[in-house]
């Protein structure tokens, strides 16, 4: 229990360390932590507070957690989210997990946010999102004396702004780690593969089946995703120019960010437009709906064939493997609940 501390007080918050799990010890490169927001008890309990508090949005009606779910991979399993004022845009809520870990800090299906912190400002703000004005919800939390002890105890100010509620969010993202599903206890030598699994395991890292891996990880890394920006072969023309909005290079247009693999049984619909509703048609469309394109990745390497070409035991076996990377320990974590 902290004192609640006056604002003429140095009052020194406690710092935080991520619990890695040892596979991403051993694998990757330490997370990303902004020098300007060190993670602290204090900062991620205000963090958690705001992600789930409704006042961020225009009407008090939504919060972070509307639309980024705990118990669903911190998604909504909605093609499209639908805002306060019942509009929805043309992009799937991406999950959230491992994000300390995006070493090219660009972040969204398009990449247009840099950085952790930055990426929470535009959702709040946005019409078609919580439609919120963060003057007005810095005045109201303001009002609020318990959020004021909680700014107070987490960056020693009352002084409540979009700079610091975001850098108070991102602080709880950050600590959204999921590394627990079967596939790492298998890796860890605490469990075991079905035959069907190693197959699918196997159908996934051979280049001249699945290819997954360039995109989507391995067991060398268990992020299960490159973080880079593809264009998979989804259409001939584009109506979402994905990265290629963000840049402005043509050579970007149809390019979205790969997703993580881990939790997909948690997050369907699929994709940046949730267009596919199975990992099925997922598979499927890897499979013979590759479509040409300017730009098309060049590791699509059987577009010209419509995809690599599975057998139906081929794909069955793809989709156990994948369903080895559901964490859930982690969707049911009480440090990420409301």
């Amino acid at each position: 229990m902290h004192c609640t501390p006056k604002e003429d007080e140095i009052y020194i918050p406690v710092p935080y360390n991520l619990e890695i799990p040892i596979l991403f010890a051993d694998k990757l490169i330490p997370p990303i932590i902004p020098a300007n927001n060190l993670l602290t008890i204090e900062g991620i309990a205000l963090g958690k507070k705001l992600f789930f508090d409704p006042v961020l949005s225009g009407d008090e009606t939504q919060s972070c957690a509307s639309c980024h779910s705990p118990q669903k991979s911190f998604t909504d399993q909605q093609p499209f989210s639908i805002g306060v004022a019942g509009n929805s845009g043309n992009r799937n809520a991406m999950p959230l997990f491992n994000l300390a870990w995006n070493f090219d800090e660009r972040f969204a299906w398009d990449g247009k946010e840099f950085g952790l912190e930055r990426q929470a400002l535009e959702p709040v703000s946005n019409p078609i999102e919580m439609h919120g004005d963060w003057k007005k919800i810095g005045r109201k939390l303001a009002a609020s004396s318990s959020y004021k002890d909680l700014f107070l105890q987490a960056f020693g100010s009352s002084k409540i702004d979009s700079t610091s509620i975001t850098k108070a969010i991102a602080q709880f993202e950050r600590t959204l780690i999921s590394g627990n599903a079967k596939f790492d206890k298998y890796l860890r030598g605490e469990t075991s593969l079905t035959a069907e699994e190693q197959n699918g395991f196997n159908v996934f890292m051979d280049e001249s089946k699945g290819d997954c891996f360039h995109c989507h990880g391995s067991d060398n890394n268990p992020l299960w995703t490159d973080n880079k920006f593809h264009n998979n072969g989804l259409d001939n023309v584009f109506t979402d120019l994905g990265f290629g909005a963000v840049t402005g290079d043509p050579n970007d247009n149809g390019k979205f960010k790969s997703p993580s693999i881990r939790n997909l049984v948690f997050t369907a619909p699929y994709m940046h437009d949730g267009r596919f509703a199975s990992l099925e048609e997922v598979i499927d469309h890897y499979s013979e709906g590759l479509k040409k394109s300017p730009t098309i990745d060049p590791l699509m390497k059987r577009v010209n064939q419509g995809g690599v070409q599975l057998s139906v035991v081929e794909k069955t076996n793809l989709k156990a493997f994948l369903q080895t990377l559901s964490d859930y320990d982690f969707v049911r974590n009480p440090a990420f609940q409301k």
